[in-house]
Parts: structure tokens; sequence; C-alpha cells
């Protein structure tokens, strides 16, 4: 299997291009600060691991059916991932293959990715476009850049996100969640949308034996954080990415801080931007690592 590995100084990143474009690792000075829980197996069997793209939509759907931008859509008996309780997530992207390598220097790479030509996929999401990834290792950081390409005579939403899994940099007592001032959105049992919020003021807690799995809308801080002492990993929303979910469950060695271009379930509620035909969307984040060596 082909491994891209991109250096900076003492920072390095890994990706697997074979393997739905999968970060694998993310160092500085030899401390891996990427978890991969379940390992590429499970990957393969679709449970995300690592920093994993999660396309066309990130998080749950509320059920097998959407209709937006005029389209029905009906995912009923195709081989999609569900949650455990019988709703599809995390989109079609999941260790897909099919990304072509277009540019690499040491430090960078660009991969696209033409899903208007796979009929298999356009059963899932029949809205034809290209995913373009530009990724960028500095030192203690890394950024990425999607961008969503429409290729067709037919809008397109944009409901993707990436769902880093971050090493805590301590256990769990001694780590605290760095949070900004936003709005908490209130989730149902399924882990929904309810359509409350209440106010988020920005805290900095310890995860303790709190068990995570929250929506943010964020506002213009968007730097939600992992600190112990010195060390931390922070990932700044920089562009394109107004919403956030945190996900950490109690006896977890990780924590996920996910960029989100639209709140879950938003292909069923139309809670999404729509690229016009022949127009293009981008979102940025980084991960940023401070302290240690």
């Amino acid at each position: 299997m082909t491994e891209l590995r991109l250096r900076a100084g003492k920072t390095e990143a890994a990706f697997l291009p074979d393997l739905g474009m999968l970060g694998v690792s993310l160092r500085h000075d030899g401390e891996e600060v990427l978890a991969l829980p379940g390992g590429l197996d499970a990957y393969r069997g679709g449970h995300v691991t690592g920093l994993p793209l999660l396309a066309p939509w990130a998080n749950r759907l509320s059920g097998w059916r959407y209709e937006i931008a005029g389209v029905d859509v009906d995912l009923a008996g195709l081989d999609l991932h569900d949650d455990g309780r019988g709703l599809p997530i995390h989109g079609t992207m999941t260790a897909r293959a099919g990304w072509e390598i277009t540019a690499t220097t040491p430090s960078t790479l660009q991969a696209r990715f033409d899903y208007g030509a796979r009929p298999d996929l356009l059963e899932a999401f029949p809205f034809p476009h290209e995913l373009v990834l530009d990724v960028e290792v500095a030192d203690r950081r890394l950024s990425v850049a999607t961008t969503l390409r429409a290729t067709a005579d037919r809008h397109v939403p944009v409901s993707f996100g990436w769902h880093p899994y971050l090493a805590l940099p301590a256990p769990r007592p001694d780590t605290r969640l760095r949070l900004p001032a936003c709005d908490h959105h209130v989730l149902d049992s399924r882990g929904l949308p309810t359509g409350r919020t209440e106010p988020q003021a920005t805290e900095a807690r310890p995860l303790g034996d709190r068990a995570l799995d929250d929506l943010y809308a964020l506002g213009d801080d968007r730097r939600l954080a992992l600190e112990a002492g010195e060390r931390s990993v922070a990932v700044e929303l920089e562009e394109g990415y107004p919403f956030a979910q945190v996900y950490s469950p109690t006896d977890a060695g990780f924590g996920c801080l996910e960029a989100m271009t639209a709140p879950t379930n938003a292909l069923v509620t139309g809670d999404c931007r729509l690229v016009e035909p022949g127009d293009q969307f981008t979102a940025r984040f980084s991960i940023t690592l401070a302290g240690g060596s």
C-alpha cells in the first residue's frame, strides 16, 4: 500500500491514497498525535480512525431517505455504514480507492477524486462533483484544504467534514478540553439536533469521566484544543467550517475535534449551502502542536 509522507523540520504526516486518503500519522520529533483505534482493518470495515475525510456527509442522517436541491434520494439497500442504531453515517468515502495524486513536494500534496465518474457512489449522492485536497506540513502544523467543485448541471450540497482522532497529551484527568464561546446544539437520544441551542462559554475543563459526543455552532473563535500542562493539540477551523463535533467516550485515550461544513443531518433538514453548477467551495482547517520537545 502506497504511503505518502510529508515533512517540515521535525514535523511529519503520512497519508494513504489507496485507502480513502486516510491520514495515519502526525508526529513532531517522533511523538505521535493521531490515534488509530481499531486500526486499518476497522477502517476498511467502515469505522473511522486516524484523520479521515467524511463525505459527502459527516455524522449521521435521520433516515434512509432525503430530499435536497430538488432531488429525492433513497438510500435503502445501498452498502452504507450505519451508526450501530440503524442510521447511515459518514457518507461514502471511507476507505474508498480512486484518489489521484496530482502534485507533491517534500511538505505538500494535492489529490483529486472524481465523484461524478462513479455511478456506484452517485446512487447515494447523485450530485456530480470532484474533490481536491491540498495538504501542507509546516513546523508543528498540518493544514488541510478541501475543495468541492460542481462538475455537472446540478447544484451540489455541502455537508462534508473531517474527524481527527487526536491522542490525548496526558491521561484524561489531566487533559483539558478547550472550547471557544459558541452555541451548543441540544441533541436527541439518536445524536440528532433538536433545533434547540444553549450558550457555551469559553472554557478549558478536564475531560475526566465525561462522555462527549456534542455539536457546536461556532462564532469568531474557532479554535478547539486538548491541553495538558504546556502541551496542546489544537484544531483551528479556519474557513468554511462553522460547526464542530467533539467526540470522546469516557474510557478513550483520544479526543476528536471534528471540522464540519454543516450540522448533523443537514441533507435531510436542508441546512447546508449549495454549490452552483460550475462553481466551487473550499474549506480549511489546521492542527497545531505546542509544547513537548
